[in-house]
Order: structure tokens, then sequence, then C-alpha cells
């Protein structure tokens, strides 16, 4: 197993200074680049954990707390475990900060980690991947539809709100896309239910997308994230697989 090197980082950003874990191969050497959107409940060690694991693989991983404008990560205090009792009364305190990160916002925030991970010795030439998870998912695929000539990969696991009926929905940047897309949506997700998953299906098809969307069976929303009660290992497993795969494909 290759050791990795972590670190916390400050990226500048048009709006002032976002948090940030950058983890890579410990033998110093530059490696093509992962942007690495966090879920809802943000920068924590289970993040942190999960871009090591990307790292040892071979990958510079930067991943940014995307909540900075609301404050340094922990952004929301969180307990070790996040249950279901807990899950209510975090979302109340979460919700908002969500809703204040506009498309526009987040994609501002995009361009300025997209020219950090580009300035940096660890990260090789080339093209970069993104992946996201919960919320994460919708910015991996704006990501991809804003930075087209950045990104060559780009993947969403347990995704929420990705084809809406808003004005700014996800979906609408497929015409734009040039990456390579993966999507682990989660079975039964009131956030991404059927008709979602299939408007998706058929706008990325319809722009020429190079894409793959599964649904993993009896698996809930979240359930890559080890540190809740919303964890199925088999989905994880699963997520692990495709995503290395789409990564080793592509960069």
């Amino acid at each position: 197993m290759t050791a990795v090197q972590g670190t916390d980082v400050d990226i500048p950003t048009e709006d002032g200074t976002a948090d940030a874990y950058l983890t890579r191969p410990g033998d110093g050497g530059p490696r093509p680049a992962v942007l690495f959107y966090m879920d809802a409940f943000g920068l924590r060690p289970q993040l942190r954990s999960m871009a090591d694991r990307l790292a040892e693989a071979g990958y510079t991983v930067l991943v940014p707390n995307v909540f900075y404008r609301h404050g340094p990560a922990p952004v929301v205090e969180l307990p070790e475990f996040i249950d279901d009792e807990s899950r209510g009364g975090l979302f109340q305190q979460i919700l908002p900060m969500g809703q204040a990160l506009t498309p526009e916002l987040a994609m501002r925030d995009a361009g300025a980690y997209l020219r950090w991970l580009a300035e940096r010795p660890e990260v090789a030439d080339g093209p970069v991947a993104v992946t996201g998870y919960c919320f994460g998912a919708r910015l991996s695929l704006l990501t991809a539809g804003t930075y087209p000539e950045r990104v060559a990969a780009a993947a969403g696991f347990h995704g929420a709100q990705l084809a809406t009926d808003a004005p700014d929905s996800p979906h609408l940047v497929a015409d734009r896309v040039t990456a390579e897309l993966y999507f682990g949506h989660a079975d039964q997700d009131p956030s991404m239910p059927p008709e979602q998953i299939q408007r998706l299906e058929a706008a990325l098809s319809a722009a020429g997308v190079r894409h793959r969307c599964e649904v993993y069976p009896d698996a809930p929303h979240g359930f890559t994230q080890a540190d809740t009660a919303s964890y199925d290992a088999e989905g994880d497993k699963r997520h692990w697989a495709a995503l290395l795969d789409l990564l080793h494909r592509t960069l």
C-alpha cells in the first residue's frame, strides 16, 4: 500500500479563503489531480480517509470545504457517528448553507480550486477528474459542464436533485460536457427519484456524453459514508470499483 502525505491547505477564492485537505502519494512526484466534493456533512475524518484512499491509488486529491463562507471545517459540530436521531438536527443547520451556495457561487469557487491545482508541483500536467457525494454530485456535474477544457472525468454518488424542473438544474449543462461521466444512484432515494434518474440519462444521451448511470439496489442515500447510519458496505465497495475504473481510464 502506498504511503500518502496529507496536509491542510488554504485556497484563495474571489470571496475569501477556502480551507481544504490535500493528499497525495508519499513519493512526492506529480500525479493526476482529483477534485473531491464533500457531502452535506462536510470536510471531516471520513472524507479525509476517502481522499487518502484515492491518493494511495496514485492521485493528488483536493477536498475543499465548500461551505467556507460560513467558517472553517467543521462548520457544523458533528458527532463521531451520525445516526438517524442526530441527522435531522444537523440538516436544519446545513440546509441553509447548501441553499446559499448557488450554482454561480459554486462554479466561481470551482474555477479557484482548478487554478490552484494547476499551479501545484504535486499535480501532473493535463486534465483533472472530479468526484462528488450527496449534494457534491451536483457540483461534480456542474464543474464538468462549466470547465470542460479541464475536466476529463466526473463521478457522482448518491447525488441529490441532479435533474429537477428548476432553470438551474445540473442536468442542463449536459450539452457542454466533454468528460466521461459516472453516476451511482441510491435505490429508493427521495432526493433522486426514478423520474430524475430518467431525465438525467435522457439529457446525457441526447448530448452524446459518454456516461454510465447505475442504480445500486438496497443502497440508501449516503451509502458511501462509513461514519453514518446510511452506510452500505456492498454499495461502498461497488462505488470504489467504479470510481477507480473511471479514473484509471481517463487520467
